[in-house]
């Protein structure tokens, strides 16, 4: 019996001593990943395997302590308008897919946007990002127009579209009417992943080709990607990873895959909360000066969710600015966060839940400050 006790001592300080060895060479990589800002695949994916919450948090403390190192405590705050929910599209994953007939569609008229923006304004709103699907009722012109009119109105404000994939000449005179930053999320980086996510006639090379004319012309430029989508692996995320080394954009906005029920990917599992942490902070670790939302769709996988992901690494939020009466059919997902603290309309209240986590709302224009050059991100 003394000699089963000796050794359950000797077992249990043994496998202490092992699992602190474990969680010390697994913090090692954080720091080689804050020194270096890059890994290996093999280490990449073992940090993304990490589930032990000692080293989790050191992850977001060090995500948090170099987005600190470059832009305080400042959270920037855009002013979102979905302006149309129709789509050329049907992407399997979408809510506002094409083929998705139970979906009740609409269309903003130019005066319905300039007076999201107007709201918007007053609230202390100094970016408006125009999102929509691939709609071909906005033309080249249309759309011109309205960004014409978004800087005329207010100069002193940065125009954001989120409008899909379009042709060089398109980008072009958007840019030239006024636009500031593009998002095109590249979704996935993987060929054959991608092609487990879309239809044939559309191209993860011409999603990549699109995304180096946005930096060719001069936009601030954002990309992307779902975590946890169909048939996803941590390869995969690693791909989206070295694909975004190469880009160097200057925004990321990633979030959770979340499954709506009238698309060909209803029942599968949404992505998890624990893994778009701990993407956000290793982007944040992996790109310094980047812009990183924490996105719509973390608020709604958690209610928590937004301040989680400040504190993992982000300093982006959205709140929606569009009218009340369609911010439901801009369905991606389900159980899509509308109202409450995602509602511009409850900016104050919003205000105290980021003041909770540490951070302050700026609501400058709060321009990246990413380079083409990763010397520029010295320092980290």
């Amino acid at each position: 019996m003394l000699k089963m006790e000796k050794y359950g001592r000797n077992s249990y300080h043994t496998g202490k001593k092992e699992m602190e060895g474990q969680l010390s060479e697994q913090k090692a990589l954080v720091d080689k990943l804050r020194k270096e800002q890059t890994l290996c695949d093999a280490e990449l994916k073992q940090l993304l395997a990490v589930h032990e919450q000692p080293v989790l948090d050191y992850l977001y403390l060090n995500a948090r302590q170099v987005q600190q190192l470059h832009y305080g405590n400042k959270v920037y705050v855009r002013g979102l308008i979905e302006f149309t929910n129709y789509c050329r599209n049907n992407c399997y994953y979408c809510g506002i897919r094409r083929e998705n007939k139970n979906l009740q569609r609409y269309r903003l008229s130019d005066e319905q946007i300039l007076s999201c923006a107007k709201e918007g304004y007053s609230l202390g709103f100094r970016t408006f990002v125009l999102q929509g699907g691939e709609d071909a009722a906005y033309t080249k012109e249309k759309l011109g127009n309205i960004i014409r009119q978004l800087k005329e109105q207010f100069p002193d404000c940065a125009v954001t579209l989120s409008f899909g994939e379009q042709d060089f000449e398109t980008y072009q005179f958007w840019h030239d009417c006024g636009a500031d930053r593009y998002l095109l999320r590249h979704e996935t980086a993987c060929q054959a992943h991608y092609r487990m996510l879309h239809p044939a006639e559309m191209s993860l090379s011409n999603r990549k080709n699109c995304l180096s004319q946005l930096k060719e012309i001069g936009y601030q430029t954002g990309s992307g990607f779902m975590i946890g989508s169909p048939g996803q692996t941590l390869d995969n995320l690693i791909e989206d990873l070295r694909y975004l080394k190469k880009l160097r954009p200057h925004m990321a906005g990633i979030g959770p895959f979340l499954p709506q029920h009238d698309t060909p990917f209803a029942k599968e599992a949404a992505g998890t909360l624990e893994m778009t942490l701990k993407l956000l902070a290793v982007l944040r670790l992996l790109f310094p000066k980047i812009l990183l939302p924490a996105t719509t769709a973390l608020g709604s996988i958690h209610p928590k969710g937004r301040e989680m992901g400040i504190l993992a690494g982000a300093n982006v939020i959205m709140p929606n600015l569009s009218p009340a009466d369609v911010r439901e059919k801009y369905m991606l997902y389900d159980h899509k966060a509308v109202t409450g603290d995602e509602s511009a309309q409850n900016i104050k209240k919003l205000a105290v839940h980021i003041q909770e986590t540490g951070y302050e709302l700026c609501y400058e224009r709060g321009d990246s400050l990413m380079t083409d050059t990763q010397s520029g991100d010295d320092n980290a």
